[in-house]
């Protein structure tokens, strides 16, 4: 993993669209956070050839996979896996009547989606981050916000 820079959208975005799912994949194992099966639609559970908790814990191993491709400066190709991976869980929690937790895991979505596109649009750029998206022209980065 390289060097995050704080400062930077990019790195805050891999960041946290790497350390989230780690964290939630692995408490699948857990249920320290939460008791991951409630957001199992039970219909879900049903098809599966598996219990629910075996399932949950197949969930998790992939999040954890997903979170360390984005951590491994792989945005493009991490938040390709982790956008997909939460409209899969924001269609399983609709069925689950879940609406609010869809709603924020779709955002979420949304997010790891443009990550990845802008992760693709500067490698278009033939590397030079920013380029593609700017017209042609580096970003500036944004001043730091100083608190008084």
């Amino acid at each position: 993993m390289s060097k995050l820079d704080f400062r930077s959208s990019e790195d805050l975005l891999r960041l946290g669209y790497g350390l989230v799912p780690i964290i939630a994949g692995a408490d699948k194992f857990t249920d320290y956070l939460v008791d991951w099966e409630k957001y199992l639609d039970p219909a879900v559970e049903r098809a599966l050839p598996m219990r629910g908790r075996t399932f949950m814990k197949l969930v998790g191993l992939v999040e954890i996979a997903a979170g360390a491709t984005v951590l491994s400066g792989q945005r493009k190709l991490g938040g390709y896996l982790v956008a997909g991976w939460l409209a899969a869980i924001t269609l399983d929690v609709i069925a689950n009547r879940d609406y609010d937790i869809a709603a924020r895991d779709a955002l979420l979505a949304l997010g790891a989606y443009a990550m990845a596109r802008r992760a693709a649009a500067e490698e278009a750029s033939l590397g030079e981050p920013g380029l593609a998206l700017a017209g042609g022209r580096p970003e500036a980065e944004p001043a730091p916000v100083e608190l008084h």
